[in-house]
């Protein structure tokens, strides 16, 4: 599974932007989905986890009512809204899937705080500037 992050780039203090990810003949269905980001000399972060079988979500203390996390599935994409963005969201963002069977009973919270048990599949991230 090949995971392709977009969307990344200079942003200005207090502005947007949309991350994005899609997995070219891959459909997400049993897999949960999140964003990761790492700044230099700081350890990587579990942003924002969603499952597509549910729609659950999940979203670290940092970002939660700045950054929504999405499926579009007509795109079948994940999307990442970054609204009201803060020098300290730069960083290069990735995206991640790992596979969530409905029978499993997994929490969303456990891809984004445990994502080296969880996540699967990895992409290569896109950067995000962030300019005062």
């Amino acid at each position: 599974v090949q995971l392709v992050e977009s969307g990344g780039g200079l942003v200005q203090a207090g502005g947007s932007l949309r991350l994005s990810c899609t997995a070219p003949g891959f459909t997400f269905d049993d897999y949960a989905i999140g964003w990761f980001r790492q700044a230099p000399g700081k350890e990587r972060e579990g942003v924002s986890c969603i499952s597509k079988n549910d729609g659950k979500t999940y979203s670290s203390d940092s970002v939660a009512g700045r950054f929504t996390i999405s499926i579009d599935v007509a795109k079948n994409s994940v999307n990442l809204e970054m609204n009201n963005v803060e020098p300290e969201d730069a960083a290069v963002n990735y995206c991640a899937a790992g596979s969530m069977p409905p029978s499993a009973r997994l929490r969303i919270g456990l891809f984004c705080s445990r994502p080296e048990a969880y996540m699967d599949y990895w992409g290569k991230g896109t950067s995000v500037t962030v300019s005062a």
